[in-house]
């Protein structure tokens, strides 16, 4: 573990005097960011500009939910975006056996090596935004509400990652990943709604299967619903479940992978 974090600390040296050097995109992430998030406030706050309720859940309760999910979208874009988004290029150019060598995990080593410094403003903003939400609420939380409903978001990014890279590794086969990446962003769409509006087949597969519901809406309803075992059991399962999954997934992927000196 001692190496791992040493390991993590050269990484973030080197990507925040890597962003320094790129200014303009440096900003141009914070502003594009900010924007994304401004846009879906504005879209809900339509919507709540006709009715109190959507899905059992008023304004002020999706405004948390939406927060909640802000800052788990950019922890992933922070701390995982960028390597997945070059991960297709690395195994298709042969890039990868400059990894696979490493005397560590090559999972680990492709999932955080880059950290966007850029992003981590974006972090901060979302953080803030979160804790606003929280604080606006008319109702009361308990502390242990609160440290379970953080935890939950941390479960959350960490299944936002997971299922990112399964869309990512069929790359080893494919030989492109745009397909599935695209698919991968208009399924996360799922994640930005309240889970309580999806109902029958297609609410147990985005709460197994393909999870995005425990992204954000399974965290949110702590707060709402109160302390909940079959919330905390669930989202569990399913994130061991998808770890063993990504694990079988990622070895049979390196088995069939060309190296540059195959």
């Amino acid at each position: 573990m001692g190496r791992y974090s040493k390991l993590y600390l050269y990484f973030l040296r080197f990507s925040f005097s890597r962003a320094m050097e790129f200014r303009l995109d440096f900003f141009f992430r914070i502003v594009m960011d900010t924007v994304y998030y401004a846009v879906h406030i504005i879209f809900f706050g339509v919507i709540y500009g006709h009715t109190s309720m959507v899905g059992g859940w008023n304004f002020d309760q999706v405004l948390i939910f939406m927060c909640g999910f802000f800052l788990v979208d950019a922890l992933h874009m922070t701390v995982h975006a960028n390597n997945l988004w070059a991960l297709p290029e690395y195994v298709n150019k042969g890039h990868l056996d400059y990894y696979l060598i490493r005397p560590v995990s090559s999972l680990f080593f492709l999932s955080h090596r880059d950290f966007a410094a850029n992003s981590f403003v974006n972090l901060i903003i979302a953080a803030s935004m979160l804790i606003w939400a929280i604080l606006r609420y008319p109702g009361e939380f308990s502390p242990l509400q609160i440290m379970v409903f953080l935890g939950l978001l941390l479960n959350g990014a960490y299944l936002y990652w997971l299922i990112h890279m399964c869309f990512v590794i069929p790359v080893f086969w494919t030989h492109s990943a745009h397909g599935f990446q695209m698919l991968f962003y208009s399924l996360k769409q799922f994640a930005e709604r309240p889970d309580p509006i999806f109902q029958g087949l297609m609410r147990r597969t985005l709460t197994t299967i393909l999870p995005f519901l425990l992204i954000a809406s399974y965290p949110a309803r702590i707060l709402f619903e109160g302390l909940n075992t079959t919330i905390l059991i669930h989202s569990g399962l399913v994130s061991l479940g998808l770890t063993i999954f990504l694990l079988w997934f990622w070895n049979k992927a390196l088995r069939s992978y060309s190296s540059a000196s195959s």
